[in-house]
């Protein structure tokens, strides 16, 4: 058990919390303790009062039914969050609490729906940043980061019979790594999106990260190309991220 608690607490703090809420909350619905279904955004019975109970996006959010039909597609998703947040608040986002947290809250609002579409956003994220990054999958297959989404919907579609969730998270994905990186960074434009000072506050940045799974560009690609203008670099330079960076073998 020493080894098992090893490594949950080597899990990085945000998507330690996050793993650890998508695995107790879905559990205590299939112990039968809470009726999350009624408990969801939209419930079956919906009334007035339902309307001003704000845990019903965050339990949405969180939980999955468990059942013999849906437990494989589960446990891939709890993979694809475990491993691919992990990676990116290791990354990208490395000592950068807040702007991750930020990043998880924009994709929230904007997909307030379910488990699935919010991890597809994160692992989208991270696939623009690793786009030329070689990545293994199923049967020996191995590709290039930049279609791993895609691949995902496939795959996903086949053993769950859907692409709805996997293809909203990546459209997610790809408003907030446009409007964020792309747009301000690469084309010059101004920037949409900036990480609340309060939560510097809250969560400020850290130096000296432990991951090794790679170090982001010290500046952006507009700047880095002379365009030195745009609003890409957030406030007080904080924003210096830009593409493609290998995190090394996966």
């Amino acid at each position: 058990m020493s080894d098992v608690g090893d490594w949950f607490r080597s899990i990085p703090l945000i998507t330690r919390s996050w793993f650890a809420a998508s695995i107790a909350v879905p559990l205590i619905g299939k112990l039968g303790l809470i009726d999350f279904r009624n408990l969801m955004l939209f419930p079956e019975r919906m009334s007035l009062f339902c309307l001003f109970q704000l845990w019903r996006p965050v339990t949405a959010t969180l939980f999955f039914p468990i059942t013999p039909n849906t437990g494989f597609l589960y446990l891939v998703n709890l993979y694809f969050l475990y491993h691919y947040s992990s990676r990116l608040e290791t990354g990208a986002f490395d000592g950068r609490p807040a702007d991750y947290i930020f990043m998880l809250f924009f994709n929230w609002i904007c997909i307030v729906l379910l488990m699935i579409p919010l991890i597809m956003s994160v692992l989208y994220i991270w696939a623009q940043f690793n786009k030329d990054t070689v990545v293994s999958f199923w049967f020996g297959t191995r590709f290039k980061a930049h279609y791993l989404p895609w691949v995902i919907l496939v795959f996903n579609f086949i053993i769950g019979g859907s692409f709805v969730n996997e293809l909203t998270g990546n459209l997610v994905g790809h408003l907030y790594f446009f409007l964020m990186f792309k747009y301000p960074m690469d084309l010059g434009g101004r920037t949409f999106l900036s990480t609340p000072e309060f939560l510097y506050r809250f969560f400020p940045n850290r130096r000296g990260g432990v991951s090794g799974f790679g170090v982001p560009p010290t500046r952006p690609a507009a700047q880095e190309q002379g365009g030195g203008g745009g609003g890409g670099g957030g406030r007080g330079g904080r924003h210096t991220w830009g593409e493609g960076f290998r995190l090394g073998g996966e």
